[in-house]
């Protein structure tokens, strides 16, 4: 399965109406239409500027991570519905010790596409071939800045070598494995320009696609200036430079093509709040669901979940008005 081909896919359909009739069958079918983002440990190894793992006072309420016992009961009652699990969502998965399990665990459940979001400080070759081993279709990979000097900077207690090493390894490994590296960059006005480089850093063998995102406002972060304004002049002809080297090299390109437009109504997001499944210790998809007690069957009946999706064939697109900005960006495949 192709993720990003039904991300594109999602931009092209424009009627929200075709989706949610599309996401009330798959529903009413038992099908799987879910985006599954389990952080099975509320922690971090590096202290990122443009992260809120940057706020003491917030990390102090970051606490616990999945027993054992507990992750079978996660697969059991959601996974069947998952079109996509991504392990790591807003901490590092690479510090939990059954993180292999889990992918096992995705794999058991048949869950098609299966990704760990990482900052691969932590991986080594070892750890790599296992989780390919177990059925891993990719690796995201956050990047906060191109050159050592502003890598570190912005990634604090991160190594760039060992960041590198890693790459060496996907290279490496990809000989032998089929499997996806995607990079996701966010930039801010300090290290935006520094993307003019990137391809003398990074070696293109080493990756299949290359997502640019700018800097959000995700809470009380080291690093507060959001303000990007001052790039929107330039950033078309820069990303342009980064299309045209993607292009001569096979890799998928992620990015909005202006920042202009940022703001402006994201229609590819109104079915995201019903597709985004949020796991971790602390949460469970929606509040009040008791999935060591209740299957996702029962629990979306209780909620009349499907009585939800279908009401919103027919809203309009001002009742639906998201705030999310998670897609508003192309997906350019070579």
């Amino acid at each position: 399965m192709n993720i990003y081909k039904l991300l594109q896919l999602n931009r092209k359909i424009k009627s929200h109406r075709i989706k949610f009739f599309g996401l009330f069958l798959l529903h009413k079918f038992n099908k799987r239409y879910l985006a599954v983002n389990l952080d099975p440990v509320m922690a971090c190894n590096l202290r990122c500027k443009m992260c809120y793992f940057t706020d003491e006072d917030y990390v102090k309420t970051l606490k616990g991570q999945f027993k054992d016992e507990d992750l079978e009961r996660v697969a059991k009652t959601i996974f069947k519905r998952a079109l996509k699990l991504q392990i790591g969502c807003g901490t590092e998965p690479t510090l939990y010790k059954n993180l292999v399990k889990i992918v096992e665990l995705g794999k058991h459940y048949n869950v098609p596409y299966i990704s760990i979001t990482t900052n691969a400080n932590l991986l080594t070759e070892e750890k790599i071939e296992a989780l390919l081993k177990a059925g891993l279709n990719e690796f995201t990979i956050s990047l906060h800045g191109v050159t050592k000097e502003s890598y570190e900077g912005f990634m604090k207690k991160a190594s760039y070598e060992k960041f590198h090493n890693a790459f060496n390894i996907f290279k490496k490994l990809k000989e032998t494995y089929d499997f996806k590296v995607r990079i996701n960059y966010t930039f801010n006005k300090d290290n935006f320009y520094e993307l003019n480089e990137f391809f003398n850093h990074f070696d293109a063998r080493s990756f299949d696609i290359l997502q640019i995102r700018p800097i959000q406002k995700i809470g009380n972060t080291e690093y507060n200036d959001f303000d990007i304004s001052s790039l929107t002049n330039d950033y078309p002809k820069l990303i342009q430079t980064i299309r045209a080297t993607c292009e001569g090299n096979n890799i998928t390109l992620m990015a909005p093509n202006t920042i202009s437009k940022l703001d402006s109504e994201n229609q590819s997001s109104f079915i995201f709040d019903y597709t985004f499944c949020y796991i971790s210790p602390n949460a469970f998809w929606k509040e009040g669901f008791n999935w060591r007690e209740e299957s996702f069957q029962q629990y979306s009946k209780r909620i009349g979940w499907s009585n939800t999706l279908f009401s919103n064939i027919f809203k309009s697109k001002t009742q639906l008005k998201s705030l999310s900005n998670k897609l508003n960006y192309e997906i350019e495949f070579t």
